[in-house]
């Protein structure tokens, strides 16, 4: 017999810093925007999405539709939302491999 299959949600893992970066990290590593983007969306449930319109400024509507499967948050809304996660943006050298 068949072992039902279950939802994971990330979002459920994803409780303190550390997590969230390494999280993110991965994301960036692939250089996929969409996946990125969507990698943010997950962090941003995990911080929940109400808080994180209060302190980014953002409607929670915005943020949503910039973080989904179709979304293109804009470099202003990367930021702003990457900030209230408490994450910085660095960079470094690209290597090839």
């Amino acid at each position: 017999m068949n072992e039902p299959l279950f939802d994971y949600d990330p979002a459920t893992s994803l409780r303190d810093p550390q997590a969230i970066a390494l999280f993110m990290a991965d994301a960036f590593e692939t250089g996929d925007a969409g996946y990125i983007a969507k990698a943010l969306g997950v962090v941003a449930r995990a911080k929940g999405m109400t808080e994180l319109a209060h302190e980014t400024g953002l409607s929670r509507e915005q943020l949503y539709r910039s973080f989904s499967d179709k979304g293109n948050p804009t470099l202003k809304t990367l930021l702003a939302v990457m900030r209230a996660l408490g994450l910085d943006m660095t960079a470094r050298v690209h290597v090839r491999p």
